[in-house]
């Protein structure tokens, strides 16, 4: 049965790819979608990691003609709603394979089990920095921080980056500091945690009727104390944004084209084994999968795979100002959407035309709608 890979190059799929590559006594095979705009392209690191590892290495450039002709599909692939826009590079990426092999092998499950998310980090880290804070003064701050709009926090960021030595900067956009101010706001760990993982924070100021049940994941109640805080949103990253999104990602893409895919991470003995790792050898110092990196040190040079988390996605953002603009207009359309009686126009118009000026990203929060959109025009 010919077997395959996914390869980005970064520490998951590289470590998968690594301890296949011991066990074979050929090349294996591994695939790579590239993409041509600056910050969504993984190919390059992909085909240094493969060269070092001498795998029989594939990959494809993806024009945004040919990435956009995967979303009419999508309403029929997933047969639902699904809002995850790396589920375009997840078909590429699968029909890519299938050319070659029926199953291929992922990295899915790492993050979850190893602690690679940001946020993971991030998010203990801002709680227990101002956490003691009263949170009447952090909401006056977060009110603060939003008054100034993202375009001004950039040019502020860029005069604060260039006043500093160049091994200190950072960049950070305003609307990554909105972001922020919004955890700032939460009234516990669970709320923290929720900021990070929310697109639309209030269902029910965009859903027509819409309300969000109360529950751990609202409240935050049974959350662990914050020495705890980094394994509770490991779990409950397990519990919903592995199974709910992850896997059912890759797994309608892969079978969308006739490919078998399968996690090795997610084998009950890793997960069992990976659960009783110490956290302080997952996450720390900043960094996350700490013991995973260290196995993949035995394989591949720290300089290969050591660089900042790029995710898997394609240039939506740019998209819907420019190819895409028109079909979104159209699915957008507040006369629709008033008439569909889903949604309520008024903010995914405000969202709508601040995306298109420039004045802030919302590609998340508008692909949610138009993914439901789409869907629903397919239903009839």
């Amino acid at each position: 049965m010919p077997l395959g890979a996914f390869l980005s190059g970064g520490v998951d799929s590289s470590a998968v790819v690594a301890l296949m590559q011991t066990e074979s006594t050929r090349p294996v095979r591994t695939f790579t979608i590239g993409f041509l705009e600056p910050g969504y392209n993984e190919a390059e690191h992909a085909k240094v990691v493969a060269r070092h590892l001498r795998t029989d290495h594939t990959e494809l450039y993806v024009t945004p003609a040919q990435a956009l002709e995967v979303i009419p599909r999508l309403p029929t692939l997933y047969d639902e709603p699904f809002a995850d826009s790396s589920q375009i590079p997840t078909y590429l990426v699968a029909e890519l394979a299938r050319r070659h092999v029926t199953v291929s092998l992922s990295g899915d499950g790492g993050d979850e089990l190893f602690g690679g998310y940001d946020r993971y980090s991030l998010g203990k880290r801002l709680w227990t920095t101002v956490g003691w804070v009263p949170l009447v003064l952090r909401q006056m701050l977060a009110r603060a921080v939003h008054a100034v709009a993202p375009s001004r926090w950039d040019a502020i960021s860029r005069h604060v980056a260039l006043a500093l030595p160049r091994s200190r900067r950072l960049a950070v956009s305003g609307a990554r500091i909105h972001k922020l101010a919004d955890v700032l706001a939460a009234d516990s760990p669970g709320a923290v945690y929720r900021s990070l993982v929310t697109h639309w924070p209030n269902p029910a100021t965009v859903v027509v009727g819409g309300s969000e049940p109360e529950g751990r994941f609202t409240n935050g109640a049974g959350c662990f104390d914050a020495s705890d805080f980094v394994e509770w949103m490991m779990y409950h990253d397990a519990q919903t944004y592995l199974p709910d999104d992850i896997l059912v990602k890759v797994d309608r893409a892969t079978m969308g084209v006739s490919l078998e895919s399968r996690a090795p991470y997610l084998d009950h003995r890793v997960a069992e084994v990976a659960w009783r790792i110490p956290m302080r050898l997952k996450v720390g110092h900043g960094q996350g999968k700490r013991v995973l990196r260290r196995l993949l040190d035995r394989y591949v040079p720290r300089t290969l795979t050591d660089r900042p988390k790029m995710g898997f996605g394609v240039p939506i953002d740019s998209w819907l100002r420019g190819p895409l603009r028109g079909w979104a207009e159209a699915l957008l359309s507040p006369s629709r959407l008033q008439r569909e009686g889903f949604f309520d126009p008024a903010p995914i118009q405000n969202k709508w035309h601040e995306h298109l000026s420039g004045q802030r990203n919302w590609q998340y929060l508008l692909w949610d709608v138009l993914m439901f959109q789409a869907w629903l025009e397919s239903q009839a």
